[in-house]
């Protein structure tokens, strides 16, 4: 049976024709999670390889439970040939999405089948390694009550806010682990005994628009993820870019207004510092504390004080004149940050996803307003903004492609 946990030692004893014969599995395995099911001349032309040796490989999937017959192709003329796509159930990964105060996590099979459901656990993401425990212990208790065989666990995939830099293995801002020690990933990888992979929030929602949502099929394209802080995932020439350490997309901590509020990364005047969740909250009680008609007075004096962008945009959707004008200033800055990655990147699309996405059209309006005004129309014209259709599920779908995608690479390098 085809492993994609397989070690080296096993590849070492394939001779020449077995291990050309596994790497044009693995090839396969991935062309069908990422495209879809496919046909037998789909596999041939994709791979250069004949029609005898694409059917000889599928059958051989199909002997070993990861690949079934999916229906029928569009014909050319004559017989529709049969589709072949991966099999329910056959693969499965550990999702994790983490943002600063609530965690989601969720089992995904090979076809994106939530397995299990998604479960929510509410704690802070800490500094240093202290959070780890109790990750693990949600995580095990996920695995366990979902009843998947263990064998068929690709993996873990970690969405998480901060300084992220995934070919390292830790993260700069969170989850810190002490100099020349273990990096987070290893500190993982060793509670769990499988491969973990971790990113940026913001990259992992990229990845899923670009796998699964409104940038398939697209060369140049940016993620703008609006919630409490702001940050950028970058496509340019259909491949998504990190920067040489992993952290490009800092969009929130670039300094926009003279002699402004000091942000939490130490400079002033960050876009940050105007748009974005922390802002909005701090509008919120400013607003309430001055005597502001609102229906944000409702609130509790421990309520305002923990209060969450959610709030202020669930208040603008009854209605409330106070919580669009948040919406309405936080958009109008945000407008004129994303005008200016117009005209850096000359994207066909913009996608704006998180939390503050689903202010709709109390943030997309002003955005565009601003983009009218700060952006060269030979360029924003040919520019489309868009509201994210995978929402809330952005992160924790792109921790699932992060997981297939590095250990079909993985495999298909140790095969050649």
């Amino acid at each position: 049976m085809v492993s994609l946990l397989t070690e080296n030692s096993f590849i070492e004893t394939l001779n020449n024709v077995e291990r050309k014969k596994h790497l044009q599995k693995i090839k396969i395995i991935k062309h069908l999670y990422v495209k879809g099911a496919k046909t037998n001349t789909d596999i041939c032309n994709r791979f250069h390889i004949s029609s005898p040796t694409s059917t000889a490989l599928l059958n051989e999937l199909m002997a070993e439970g990861l690949v079934e017959k999916q229906g029928r192709g569009k014909s050319v003329g004559g017989r529709k040939p049969d589709l072949y796509g991966l099999k329910d159930n056959s693969l499965f990964v550990l999702s994790i999405d983490m943002d600063r105060f609530k965690t989601r996590m969720a089992i995904f099979d090979n076809n994106n089948n939530n397995i299990a459901g998604t479960q929510t656990f509410s704690f802070k993401i800490s500094k240093d390694l202290s959070a780890v425990e109790q990750l693990y212990q949600y995580a095990t208790n996920l695995i366990l009550s979902s009843g998947i065989n263990t064998n068929k666990l690709m993996g873990i995939g970690i969405s998480m806010p901060g300084l992220v830099s995934p070919n390292v293995g830790s993260n700069y801002t969170y989850l810190l682990t002490p100099p020349n020690s273990d990096t987070l990933q290893q500190v993982l990888e060793k509670k769990f005994n499988k491969p973990v992979y971790i990113q940026n929030d913001v990259k992992s929602a990229t990845l899923a628009e670009f796998r699964f949502g409104l940038a398939q099929n697209k060369k140049n394209v940016l993620v703008i993820s609006m919630d409490w802080g702001i940050g950028l995932g970058v496509i340019v020439d259909g491949k998504l870019r990190s920067g040489s350490s992993g952290f490009a997309g800092e969009l929130g901590h670039i300094p926009l207004l003279e002699n402004g509020a000091l942000c939490h990364c130490g400079k002033r005047g960050c876009l940050e510092t105007v748009a974005s969740g922390i802002a909005m909250a701090r509008m919120a009680k400013e607003g309430i504390k001055s005597g502001q008609s609102s229906l944000l007075n409702r609130l509790s004096d421990q309520e305002i004080e923990q209060i969450e962008p959610q709030v202020v945009i669930d208040a603008a959707n009854q209605g409330d004149q106070y919580a669009i004008s948040i919406l309405a200033e936080t958009g109008m800055h945000l407008g004129k940050g994303i005008a200016i990655l117009i005209q850096l990147f000359n994207p066909e699309l913009v996608i704006l996803g998180g939390k503050i996405a689903e202010a709709k059209q109390y943030i997309t309006v002003p955005i565009q307003q601003a983009i009218n005004t700060y952006c060269m129309p030979q360029l924003r014209e040919t520019t489309n903004i868009a509201l994210s259709g995978l929402g809330k599920d952005a992160g924790i779908l792109g921790s699932v492609a992060t997981v297939m995608e590095n250990i079909f690479e993985s495999q298909i390098e140790l095969a050649k």
